[in-house]
C-alpha cells in the first residue's frame, strides 16, 4: 500500500512514483500527429482495452556520460534504441552542430515491435572556448531522435582535458 510502510506504519512522506509507472517517459516531447492511417495496425482483442498507448522507443541507457576526455581525440559510446510498442515504428536523428563535435551513426529504416537498433555516439574532443576555463571545459548536448509518436532527447555530457 502507498498509505503505510513494510513495517505497516504510516508513511511521513509521499512515495514518488518512477515516471514509467505514471505513463509518461523522462526526456521525451510528444507529438502532435499520433495516428498514421498507411502504417501497419495491430487490431487484437486484448489489445483493444488497453487505454495506453502501445507503440514508442526507449533509449538504454537515457543518458551518456563521458567523464573526463583528451582534447584531439576521438570517443565513441554505443546506445540501444528499443521498440517498445506493438508496431514497427521509423525513426530519424538530427546530427547535432559541428561546433558540439559530436555525430551520431546507426542504421536508418524501420524497427520491427521488439527489436532494437544500436546508435554510435561519436566525439571528437575540442575545445571552442578561446579563454582559459582552469584546464576542462565541459561539453553538454540533447541528441534529438525524432519518431513517429514523440521525439526523444538524448542527453550528451563530456569534460574535455584541455
Amino acid at each position: 500500500s502507498l498509505l503505510v510502510n513494510a513495517a505497516g506504519q504510516p508513511r511521513k512522506e509521499k512515495v514518488k512514483l518512477p515516471s514509467s509507472l505514471q505513463g509518461r517517459k523522462p526526456n521525451s516531447i510528444p507529438n502532435k500527429k499520433i495516428e498514421d492511417p498507411v502504417a501497419g495496425k495491430v487490431n487484437t482483442s486484448s489489445l483493444a482495452t488497453t487505454r495506453q498507448h502501445l507503440s514508442g522507443f526507449h533509449l538504454i541507457p537515457p543518458r551518456v556520460t563521458l567523464g573526463v576526455l583528451k582534447e584531439g581525440c576521438t570517443y565513441a559510446a554505443t546506445v540501444i534504441l528499443k521498440n517498445v510498442g506493438v508496431n514497427f515504428s521509423r525513426f530519424r536523428v538530427k546530427q547535432p552542430p559541428p561546433r558540439t563535435g559530436l555525430s551520431v551513426m546507426y542504421t536508418p529504416g524501420p524497427v520491427a515491435a521488439g527489436l532494437q537498433v544500436e546508435l554510435e555516439i561519436e566525439i571528437f574532443a575540442m575545445v571552442i572556448g578561446g579563454e582559459d576555463s582552469g584546464g576542462l571545459e565541459e561539453i553538454s548536448h540533447d541528441i534529438e531522435i525524432l519518431t513517429e509518436t514523440e521525439t526523444l532527447l538524448l542527453p550528451v555530457r563530456a569534460n574535455i582535458l584541455c
